[in-house]
């Protein structure tokens, strides 16, 4: 493999199916059609990455970004949804009937 000065460029880059999968240099991945990438497996495994994972991205200084959005306990998104007049102390001594003492 012929040695070259200065950064690669797509004229000089030579790739071979070895270095396709080489991954001590990097992780590579190659953006398909569809503008698809596939995460190195290494990776999802280092940062816990599961189906239905959601990333998001962003562009800094010439590169993408992605940061693993952490989703907040599904019961959070009920939290304050209901107006109960009275409250909820007022909703449970109606909704529990006359104590004992009451009857």
């Amino acid at each position: 493999m012929p040695a070259h000065v200065g950064p690669p460029t797509p004229r000089r880059m030579l790739l071979t199916r070895k270095s396709l999968h080489s991954y001590h240099l990097g992780m590579k991945t190659t953006v398909s059609e569809k503008g698809q990438i596939t995460i190195p497996k290494r990776l999802r495994d280092r940062l816990g990455l599961r189906a239905g994972t959601v990333l998001d991205f962003e562009e800094s200084e010439g590169r993408l970004v992605a940061r693993k959005l952490v989703r907040a306990d599904h019961l959070d998104d009920l939290v304050g949804i209901l107006e109960i007049p009275g409250g909820v102390d007022g909703y449970l001594d109606e909704a529990r009937g006359p104590g004992p003492a009451e009857r």
